[in-house]
């Protein structure tokens, strides 16, 4: 008897499953145009120097470096700099200006963004604990943060809470970006944050008492000598504020025993980076051989005062030098009030 054979049954037709799985995640890749481009940018930052070159743009004030400024990273000559610059040049990652004898590099502005999150994201997420900012053993300094903001939107009710908890942390990571010692760094960092609310608060609600602003490059000397000078002088007739394009950790030595001696109503003097909160609220902004890092805001008065530095003055120098100050402060506080 010959066997009947069955004919195999047709294919079932495909389920949602079947098709999504035939559906593969190549097809949300990115186009390879663009896949190399990325990688173009990203071999050009696959050194430590540049790297650090790049975080010390991303990380100034003003956002962008003289080339002077990278000679100091590795103690490198000026030939391997210039390589590393043109590197990254090449590829689209730096813009450059020519100033005087000096040129100045930032990062070309379609990539400002990424670039920076490129810097800071793989720091913070390559550091260890014992590289990462904590004030007296505080380990959990987002939490700390966040009572810092809780209490600061407290104080400033009509301010976006949101942007109390941008100014807090963003006050924070400008104040560890230097710090060498990270004790009281969260502290630090509640004072300046509610300096900076006070300075966008006069911004949207001007009042009538003119606010200075002091900027020289480290906030250790001129800067701190000229806020606490003024505030002896003009009391609560006058705001004062100070400032440092590329702040140090710390105060000058010579220049903390000077304001000890100098009877002002202040706190604690700390260096401080220089903001955009802080030059719009001013009413007039000093400068002190920072050169040009202040954005121009309209409205506001500018003045250089071409003063010597205290950090390489002996101490008859850095008397000179307060006394140098201290004229200029009065002839100042004599056109504000």
């Amino acid at each position: 008897m010959t066997p009947t054979l069955t004919p195999n049954p047709p294919p079932e037709p495909a389920t949602e499953d079947a098709q999504a799985c035939a559906t593969t995640p190549a097809a949300s890749a990115m186009n390879p145009d663009t896949a190399t481009h990325i990688a173009r940018i990203l071999k050009a930052t696959a050194d430590p120097l540049r790297l650090r070159i790049l975080s010390t743009i991303t990380a100034s004030s003003s956002h962008e470096a003289c080339v002077c400024d990278f000679l100091d990273l590795d103690h490198v000559t000026q030939p391997t700099v210039s390589h590393h610059l043109k590197v990254m040049r090449d590829a689209g990652i730096l813009a450059s200006e020519r100033r005087g004898t000096w040129v100045y590099y930032r990062v070309a502005d379609a990539l400002v963004a990424p670039i920076t999150a490129l810097v800071e994201g793989f720091a913070h997420a390559v550091s260890t604990d014992n590289d990462r900012p904590h004030t007296d053993g505080l380990r959990d300094v987002d939490a700390a943060l966040g009572r810092v903001a809780q209490r600061l939107t407290s104080a400033f009710p009509d301010l976006d809470p949101t942007m109390v908890t941008y100014i807090v942390r963003e006050s924070y990571a400008g104040l560890a970006r230097h710090a060498h010692v990270t004790s009281h760094l969260v502290p630090l960092a509640e004072r300046f944050a509610r300096q900076r609310l006070d300075d966008v608060s006069r911004s949207t609600s001007p009042t009538t008492t003119p606010q200075v602003l002091f900027v020289c490059t480290r906030n250790a000397g001129r800067s701190q000598l000229a806020a606490a000078l003024m505030r002896l002088h003009a009391g609560d007739r006058v705001v004062v504020r100070s400032a440092g394009s590329a702040p140090a950790s710390e105060i000058h030595p010579q220049v903390r025993e000077e304001l000890a001696t100098i009877n002002a109503p202040y706190e604690d003097p700390f260096p401080k980076p220089l903001t955009d909160d802080a030059v719009r609220a001013a009413d007039v902004v000093v400068t002190m051989g920072c050169g040009d890092v202040c954005p121009v805001i309209p409205g506001v008065s500018y003045e250089d005062w071409p003063v010597g530095d205290p950090a390489v003055a002996s101490r008859d120098g850095v008397r000179a030098i307060r006394a140098d100050i201290d004229r200029r402060v009065r002839d100042l506080l004599s056109r504000l009030v």
